[in-house]
């Protein structure tokens, strides 16, 4: 397996509608960065949250989610409380194809500030918006900006063809667009 670098990624952009909407370059100024780097793609944060909240003293049970667990807020940031988390989504759409796998990892700049981005790799044949997990470590309220950085998405790919992708596997989560909950 080999990462794939920005060549390979604007390829298989343009080529194959792996990432969209896709940006050729590094956007830096004023804002987190995001767009296409060396090794990766730098992916956005939509202006969706679904801010984890104890009003209703829910338990968090992944195989009986309480959607009273989180608030639904739509703005061009979110304040996270200290020790808390939101779930999000990409701006970005992915097609990933049958040879490739990605690990995303969260943007230094945020983890410099405490939060950890954490979104599970997108596997062979995945295809949709990712849901991402943010976590405030800190004690400390953090802002989180709506479409700007998040995290960056490292391709790999493979000799050959896995034998069971996730479109074979009819996984939950294929062709999500919105902040998706867990599913049993």
């Amino acid at each position: 397996m080999t990462v794939k670098s920005d060549k390979w990624i604007r390829a298989m952009a343009l080529e194959r509608d792996l990432i969209r909407p896709f940006v050729e370059r590094q956007v830096r100024d004023g804002v987190i960065s995001y767009g296409l780097s060396s090794y990766g793609y730098d992916i956005r944060v939509a202006d969706e949250f679904k801010l984890f909240t104890d009003i209703y003293t829910s338990i968090v049970d992944p195989k009986r989610f309480d959607p009273k667990s989180f608030v639904d807020i739509q703005a061009d940031s979110i304040v996270i409380p200290p020790n808390s988390f939101a779930l999000a989504r990409t701006v970005e759409y992915f097609k990933i194809p049958r040879n490739v796998v990605t690990i995303c990892l969260g943007k230094s700049t945020y983890a410099r500030c405490g939060i950890i981005v954490n979104v599970t790799p997108f596997e062979p044949e995945w295809e949709g918006t990712a849901t991402l997990e943010i976590s405030n470590t800190t004690p400390l309220p953090a802002k989180i900006y709506a479409n700007e950085g998040i995290a960056q998405v490292l391709f790999f790919e493979s000799d050959e063809v896995c034998a069971v992708s996730y479109a074979d596997k009819k996984g939950k989560y294929q062709r999500q667009q919105d902040v998706t909950l867990p599913k049993l």
